[in-house]
């Protein structure tokens, strides 16, 4: 990872330190890569007094509304509800039926191997320092989805392979105090969680709060964080076995409850569910993936619309640090499906982001709670929400594929454009 970038007013002066370091990759034959462009663009566009969204939008053109979906839906999600510390996770496992009985068990393994109670106790704190590469690989629409004759959109960053290149920087103190700030391709998204409101930011939106409670960061359960893994699912239930990558595993299921959802939810958008499964390896107890699903519906006077978010990781390259097994890399594929009016407006987006972890260390010096203030600008989002996609809602974040369709050369593309809803991750609870 590359943390200084060169001065790109003088090529005999200092060069600049990056806020969030970028991939290598990015600097190999760089007058090619347009992931690096972009980087030089926005990095000038701070160096003078410049309206930024005017800057991303004349700079990305047509790719900025694939970078916004990207960025809203697999930078920073949030797990269904809040993180209870439980550090009585091993005791009384035969007071509970035997679903819950066996989950408990099968966490307790996993604590066992992940380091042990003792090592996941012992941290405070934890950053975490890694490159993404994202990519939103397929778009599918009309009445044939799902089928043979439905059309298909294959986006051009997909047929290349290249995607979209970034890096990211996490902070953690507890499950409900992190702060995340991730670069991809030029665009930068903040986001965190003081412990008693999560919040994000991004070139596209002002910054603001989700709905309901301050709840953890995905990212950090994706093998980062085994010890707020093993809370989340010791109040899960062990719904049976299936084989992941040639793996035996056991599948742990958690429900958001009735509370949280009706937090989450406004008057007009309603958090119908939301399901996180963790699946355990019965050779090695660590976590070998983690899914969640989440279901909203849009209400409206005509037809009420549904968006439906899959997110699947797997979880790989486990290795010891200061006595505890953490995740060095790993691949999220997304699915978007967006349903409810007639069939002709269903459609469904796929996205992938590959991650790979580069630095990682526990209990940070001086890692205060002033270091996870929101921004001085924060502002609540109101209830009247525009649209949603993955976790949140934010106001006036549709993407028309159709403004761009020429712009990526989407091949196999119907006669009529697609439309997808950006939803951000901030706004939706």
């Amino acid at each position: 990872m590359r943390t200084l970038c060169p001065n790109l007013d003088r090529e005999d002066g200092l060069e600049t330190v990056l806020e969030v370091p970028i991939p290598e990759e990015m600097f190999v034959d760089s007058y090619k890569h347009k992931s690096w462009q972009n980087m030089k663009s926005w990095i000038k566009s701070h160096s003078i007094n410049t309206d930024h969204k005017s800057i991303h939008a004349s700079v990305f053109g047509g790719r900025n509304a694939e970078i916004q979906l990207l960025l809203g839906v697999v930078a920073a999600p949030l797990i269904p509800h809040p993180i209870r510390c439980d550090h009585s996770v091993n005791k009384k496992i035969n007071d509970h039926p035997i679903e819950a009985s066996m989950a408990k068990y099968i966490v307790q393994q996993y604590i066992a191997a992940a380091g042990g109670e003792h090592a996941l106790n012992s941290i405070d704190s934890m950053y975490a320092m890694g490159k993404v590469k994202m990519v939103a690989s397929e778009f599918i629409e009309g009445d044939g989805l799902g089928l043979n004759n439905g059309k298909v959109m294959k986006i051009k960053s997909a047929k290349n392979g290249q995607g979209e290149m970034g890096g990211f920087v996490l902070w953690q103190k507890n499950p409900d105090l992190w702060s995340i700030e991730l670069v991809l391709s030029g665009c930068k998204i903040s986001a965190g969680s003081d412990g008693s409101v999560a919040w994000r930011q991004s070139p596209w939106h002002h910054s603001h709060a989700s709905r309901g409670p301050a709840r953890p960061l995905r990212r950090s359960l994706q093998g980062l964080d085994p010890k707020s893994t093993a809370d989340l699912f010791s109040n899960s239930i062990c719904v049976g076995e299936k084989t992941i990558n040639a793996e035996d595993c056991f599948i742990l299921k958690l429900e958001a409850d009735p509370s949280t959802l009706k937090a989450r939810s406004s008057s007009n958008v309603e958090i119908m569910r939301h399901t996180i499964w963790g699946y355990f390896s019965q050779r090695t107890g660590l976590l070998v993936q983690l899914e969640d699903t989440h279901l909203l519906k849009l209400k409206s006077p005509k037809n009420d619309v549904f968006w439906e978010t899959t997110m699947e990781s797997f979880i790989q390259d486990y290795r010891t640090i200061d006595g505890v097994n953490i995740a060095y890399a790993g691949k999220t594929s997304v699915s978007l499906f967006r349903f409810g009016e007639n069939s002709e407006g269903h459609t469904r987006t796929r996205m992938e982001e590959i991650w790979t972890i580069e630095e990682v260390d526990f209990n940070i010096k001086g890692l205060s709670l002033d270091c996870f203030l929101p921004p001085s600008d924060l502002k609540k989002e109101d209830e009247d929400c525009g649209v949603v996609m993955n976790h949140d809602i934010t106001k006036n974040s549709r993407l028309e594929f159709k403004n761009h369709v020429n712009t990526h050369k989407l091949v196999n593309a119907g006669k009529s454009a697609a439309k997808i809803v950006a939803i951000d991750e901030n706004s939706e609870d």
